[in-house]
């Protein structure tokens, strides 16, 4: 009989770091888990999972992290990938989002001809934390006529309330971490 492996930990797999990038916040680095190719399999399997029937037309990755996360998901599901950008780092026509930061203001952009009406599109990013840059997003893909089918992260920081800002979309996080604890 072989005996079975467990599959990684992906909690372990995230390195807490204080003060960074400024004092009293605790960022959660996922480099550790992009060096181990166990764990990277691991959460991009998690991730994919849910729309592994074909439901997915597109997959749409938030600059820049979620790039990491969902260009791999969208090979494994047989669909298109949609980079979603800062302002101005598209090299074609553009739509565009801005949202409010805690201070000031910020815009994403993604190619006009990038989701097709009626697209089933899947969102990813790396992390959730208070959900202006996917609501801008979720947004933008809507304003192009795009049907969200899911909202996938790796990582959600449920103290800072940003799934409250992606309200009637489904979401899921692999790893949710409720406080600032380590």
């Amino acid at each position: 009989m072989t005996p079975t492996t467990e599959p990684p930990d992906l909690r372990s797999c995230i390195r807490s770091i204080p003060d960074f990038p400024k004092a009293g916040v605790m960022f959660r680095d996922i480099t550790p888990l992009l060096l181990d190719p166990a764990a990277f399999e691991e959460a991009l399997r998690r991730m994919a999972e849910p729309y592994a029937q074909g439901e997915v037309d597109v997959v749409v990755g938030a600059e820049s992290r979620g790039f990491i996360f969902a260009a791999p998901i969208a090979l494994r599901l047989g669909a298109g990938f949609v980079p979603i950008r800062k302002k101005g780092k598209l090299p074609a026509r553009t739509l565009s989002t801005t949202y409010d930061l805690e201070y000031g203001t910020d815009t994403v952009e993604m190619h006009t001809d990038a989701v097709r009406r009626g697209s089933r599109v899947l969102m990813v990013d790396d992390l959730l934390a208070t959900g202006g840059t996917m609501a801008a997003s979720c947004q933008m893909v809507e304003k192009a006529g795009g049907r969200i089918v899911g909202v996938e992260f790796l990582i959600e920081l449920a103290f800072l309330g940003g799934r409250a800002r992606l309200e009637g979309y489904p979401v899921r996080s692999q790893i949710v971490y409720e406080d600032e604890s380590p």
